[in-house]
């Protein structure tokens, strides 16, 4: 902004008229170093013209200075005067700034004349006073020096001149014991004793450069005292008495002390106790001696030894000088400050609640004292018996502390029902003023004797319990109680019965609360009922009851048939109502009625071919071919049935009489084979020529058995024909042809043995069946002479 203006100005000049407005200048002015804010340089003044009637549109101003400095600034001084000063920022000094700077000043009237001009500041050298370092060119110096330092430097005092001259510092007075060197070091002539000389200096310190201006600043020169002399203690008194038992913080005495070092103020001394002691404590600062732990006159060591020593110690300096000790005494007083004591304070006894009157329970002599040395404080009597029970019990004779009982107690007594412990309190009292007191506790306890048997709440119990009952589960309760006081604890044990032929104890009772459980599965069928006795006791007492379990029959057994397999076979023209092969079933169950079984067909009953007969009502049953079958139209297709056959125990007839009605299911299982009949033809597609035995027939795990047979057979009839067609040929070719009447074979053939079993053979037409395996007789036909097609084409 500023250069703009600037640039604005020089244009103004250039473009105007030449016409000088600023009367005085270009000029030169002198200004000296360090000049402070405000000192006038120069001054000049703007001349008018008729057009501006001395009227300034712009101010002088200095719109450059070389070297640019912003130390000097224009004012107003009057009817167009302007002065030039200086700003003191920053001060004008001659050793460090310029020596002269150019001023340009620019002014402008209403008319718009301008003018520019120059005015050159030359800066004049200044004398200046010399100046000191350090603290002391802004404070007084303060300097600490020992009491007793040898002669020597103390301190050394800097100072300078701006002009570089050489500087003097003047003398001190003769009174004082210190000079200063021309180099400025003050020294002290001797050693300063504290005690004798002012504790403290104060030296003012001229400094004078070669034009004679000078410099002054003060030295304050402390004296600091030594530690050498010893203490001395004050106080006169050297015996106190004091009562025991006082409170931590109480002033026993006030030992006081001097030192020389300090006779004119107050005396910094630190007082301490040098013997091991623990009931005092002193003030280091103070010496006052207090209190500070308890002194019990009564117990040892004060009981022996009353009388403390304390050794106190003064010295002038907290970690060791000058000190002096002296010893002190306190007499610790007694005084009656203990209340009796019973040891122990709370008494517990036990008596049989059939105790006799007038016994002596307690003496409560032997077990109380008092503490305190001297009589009469140690002296005291047993006063007044209060609490529960204080009607039952005595002081006999009366403060003695014999404790008695004057009546009888019954627990079982309805006037005073289960009060089994007894609460008094004895007051044991000093006979001596101020009368402290303790109270003694005594806590009587009544014995229980066992008087009473436990009875059970009824001589005997009967429970009934199902036979599917759970192992473990509660069967039934018994109880008893006890007459005696408090009700004794009864515990419950089976001392007799309660055993299977299988296990021991098949029960188990609760010896707390009395539960019975059972620890074996209950069996109706082997036995109804289970006797056995309980017993509570009540650790010294007992009594039994007996106990009877009726065991409640449950169906729980399933039907057991025979037989539980069964496989034939029947041939496919079996007459409907025919008893298939015979066949019977008979069942047994031990928790049904024979008539209760009921007979069903579960699976494998294709087209209901078959059922029984009966149904319901009896442990035997036929199996019945209740429709025919029928391949023929294709309505049958399986060959082979595999019945699963159910047989339940409705229990219907009996149910009343069960705890709980169950149904349990017995399974037999049924293989039947349909044999079809050897005329029998059946459309297949496609068709197949299969060779059937009708006797020796195999299961069918075991199919392979007829087919290796077949191909073994099958396979020796083509070796003989192959053989007996060789035969032939050898024959016709070797031997003349033999006469047509004479049939008689030239060899005869061997006799072939009788089989063990006949087989018959037959070939029928047979469709594609499932016979429950997953084989395929068309396949498996059509492998079989894909087999054999070979060796039969060579026969």
């Amino acid at each position: 902004m500023k250069s703009t203006f600037l640039l604005f100005i020089l244009l103004r000049v250039v473009s105007g008229r030449r016409t000088p407005l600023l009367m005085g200048l270009p000029n030169t002015a002198t200004v000296e170093e360090n000049a402070p804010a405000g000192v006038s340089i120069y001054t000049f003044n703007v001349t008018g013209s008729p057009l501006s009637s001395g009227v300034v549109a712009i101010h002088p101003t200095i719109v450059n200075s070389n070297p640019l400095t912003e130390a000097f600034a224009l004012v107003s001084a009057g009817d167009l005067m302007y002065r030039v000063v200086t700003t003191g920022n920053p001060v004008l000094d001659y050793e460090t700034m310029p020596k002269s700077f150019d001023l340009q000043i620019f002014v402008e009237d209403t008319a718009g004349r301008t003018d520019l001009s120059t005015l050159t500041v030359q800066l004049a050298d200044k004398n200046e006073r010399p100046v000191f370092w350090g603290n002391m060119a802004i404070q007084t110096v303060r300097i600490y020096v020992l009491e007793g330092t040898p002669p020597g430097l103390i301190y050394r005092v800097n100072a300078t001149d701006p002009e570089h001259g050489q500087l003097k510092y003047s003398p001190l007075p003769e009174s004082v014991p210190f000079w200063v060197l021309e180099n400025g070091d003050i020294l002290s002539k001797r050693e300063i004793d504290y005690e004798k000389d002012p504790h403290s200096y104060f030296l003012n310190i001229t400094v004078t450069d070669p034009e004679g201006l000078n410099s002054t600043k003060t030295v304050n020169i402390n004296i600091i005292n030594i530690d050498d002399e010893s203490p001395y203690f004050t106080t006169k008194q050297r015996i106190y008495r004091i009562p025991e038992e006082q409170s931590p913080g109480t002033v026993v005495a006030n030992i006081t002390a001097k030192d020389p070092d300090d006779e004119d103020s107050p005396s910094r001394l630190f007082y301490s106790i040098q013997s091991s002691d623990t009931y005092f404590s002193i003030n280091p600062s103070t010496g006052v001696l207090q209190v500070t732990g308890r002194m019990d006159r009564d117990v040892p060591p004060l009981k022996l030894h009353p009388n403390v020593s304390v050794i106190v110690r003064v010295e002038d300096s907290p970690h060791g000088g000058h000190s002096s000790e002296m010893e002190i005494t306190v007499i610790i007083g007694d005084i009656n400050d203990n209340p009796p004591e019973c040891n122990p304070s709370t008494f517990r006894k036990e008596i049989n609640e059939n105790t006799t009157a007038g016994i002596v329970l307690l003496d409560l002599r032997n077990s109380c004292k008092d503490v305190d040395v001297d009589p009469p404080n140690n002296l005291f009597s047993f006063t007044g018996l209060s609490g529960f029970g204080s009607n039952n019990f005595a002081l006999d004779p009366a403060e003695s502390g014999r404790l008695v009982m004057t009546e009888s107690i019954d627990l079982e007594n309805p006037s005073t029902p289960g009060i089994e412990v007894y609460s008094l309190a004895v007051r044991v009292q000093d006979i001596a003023p101020p009368n402290y007191s303790n109270t003694i506790y005594i806590y009587i306890r009544i014995k229980p004797v066992n008087e009473f048997f436990p009875i059970f709440s009824s001589l005997s119990y009967e429970f009934n319990v199902s036979e599917i009952t759970k192992v473990g589960s509660t069967i039934g309760k018994v109880t008893a109680s006890d007459a005696d006081w408090p009700p004794s604890v009864i515990t419950y044990s089976i001392i007799a019965g309660g055993g299977t032929k299988d296990y021991t104890n098949a029960f188990w009772i609760s010896p707390s609360n009395g539960d019975v459980k059972i620890l074996a599965r209950l069996d109706y069928e082997t036995t109804q009922k289970h006797f056995f006795t309980v017993q509570a006791s009540d650790q010294e007492k007992t009594a039994t009851a007996s106990v009877t379990v009726n065991v409640l029959e449950v169906n729980d057994e399933e039907p057991i048939c025979s037989p539980s397999f069964y496989s034939f076979q029947i041939p496919v023209s079996l007459a409907v109502g025919t008893n298939v092969n015979g066949f019977r079933i008979q069942c047994q169950d031990r928790d049904s009625d024979p008539r209760s079984f009921r007979y069903f067909i579960k699976e494998g009953n294709m087209n209901n071919h078959f059922t029984f007969s009966p149904v319901a009502g009896s442990n035997t049953s036929r199996l019945i071919l209740a429709s025919p079958f029928d391949y023929e139209s294709g309505l049958d297709t399986k060959w082979i049935y595999r019945l699963l056959v159910y047989i339940t125990d409705d229990n219907l007839l009996s149910a009343k009489n069960k705890a709980t009605h169950l149904v349990k299911t017995g399974t037999v299982t049924l293989s039947i084979r349909v044999i079809p009949n050897p005329t029998t033809v059946t459309t297949t597609t496609p068709s197949f020529t299969v060779v059937t035995k009708r006797e020796n027939l195999y299961l069918d795990s075991a199919w392979y058995v007829p087919f290796v047979t077949t191909l073994g057979g099958l396979m020796l009839l083509g070796l003989l024909g192959h053989l007996g067609n060789l035969l032939a040929r050898w024959l016709c070719a070797h031997c003349p042809p033999a006469p047509r009447a004479d049939s008689t074979p030239l060899i005869n053939a061997p006799e072939k043995k009788k089989p063990k079993k006949e087989v018959a053979l037959e070939m029928i037409k047979l469709n594609t069946v499932f016979d429950g395996e997953a084989r395929d007789p068309e396949v498996f036909l059509r492998t079989y002479v894909q087999h054999w097609k070979q060796p039969l084409d060579g026969l």
